[in-house]
């Protein structure tokens, strides 16, 4: 719903209508707006991190190409073939710029990411992991906000051009 009717889109009724459920069912579960944006940032990030799969990453012991491979398959899905949830986060995250209250989700569930990441970069070696992970997260959301939402939407780079990214960034933090 967020991703093809935006946020004004996320209705208790188009929930119901869009689950085939019966009108109330969603507004029984989730009683006010903020209920509803809540659970929706939640389900957001459960469906989100079994695309990234980050939980299955690599050993960082194996090595930085099989992270560089793992990440840039993980980002790659996220602008094709899972490109309807990349745009439903932005929505969440753009209501969360005026909501505090739904900041605070919406931080929280973006934590796991952030964590995951950060021990994968320590466990590469990093010497300053969260000025690292913030840059990582950085290029990615950058680039995924360009390819699903800005300037670069009908030209999504192949998985080739996005390993060769990670490639680049990664090996210059952390200068391999």
């Amino acid at each position: 719903l967020l991703a093809e009717r935006g946020m004004r889109g996320l209705t208790h009724r188009a929930v119901d209508e869009t689950a085939g459920l019966p009108q109330g069912s969603t507004s029984n579960l989730a009683r006010t707006r903020q209920a509803l944006l809540e659970l929706a940032v939640r389900r957001l990030a459960d469906r989100e991190e079994r695309v990234l799969a980050l939980h299955e990453m690599p050993d960082p012991r194996a090595g930085l190409d099989s992270l560089v491979d793992a990440l840039a398959l993980a980002t790659h899905r996220a602008l094709t073939l899972n490109r309807e949830l990349t745009l439903a986060r932005y929505e969440l995250a753009l209501e969360a710029t005026r909501r505090p209250e739904l900041r605070a989700h919406f931080d929280a569930a973006g934590a796991r990411f952030r964590e995951r990441l950060g021990g994968l970069v320590t466990e590469l070696g990093s010497p300053d992991p969260e000025r690292h992970v913030l840059s990582l997260v950085a290029w990615a959301d950058g680039l995924m906000f360009s390819c699903v939402a800005g300037s670069f939407h009908a030209e999504v780079p192949g998985l080739q051009d996005v390993r060769s990214g990670l490639r680049e960034i990664l090996g210059g933090m952390l200068g391999a």
